[in-house]
């Protein structure tokens, strides 16, 4: 079943594809069907794009729960540790 949860917002950044580094403007966080990830029938789907450039200015990461649970924990952590350092 399609659970059509996802959510966008847009960041500042850049990611690298087959073809190199581009400029990231729009990240995707969502929970549904894997395209790859055959871990379980549904993961946390992440893509990181800049869709002005086209689809392969993109870079898509599938997470079971636990992983994303574990990403966002470390995300929290390294943001903490950067506010904290004054640079």
């Amino acid at each position: 079943m399609c659970t059509t949860i996802s959510h966008t917002t847009a960041v500042t950044g850049a990611g690298k594809g087959a073809a190199g580094w581009f400029p990231v403007s729009q990240a995707t966080v969502a929970y549904d069907h894997p395209a790859s990830y055959h871990g379980s029938d549904h993961a946390l789907l992440i893509d990181f794009a800049d869709y002005a450039r086209g689809t392969d200015a993109r870079v898509a990461v599938e997470l079971d729960l636990d992983s994303g649970r574990a990403l966002l924990e470390q995300l929290r952590t390294a943001i903490a540790a950067a506010e904290a350092s004054g640079v």
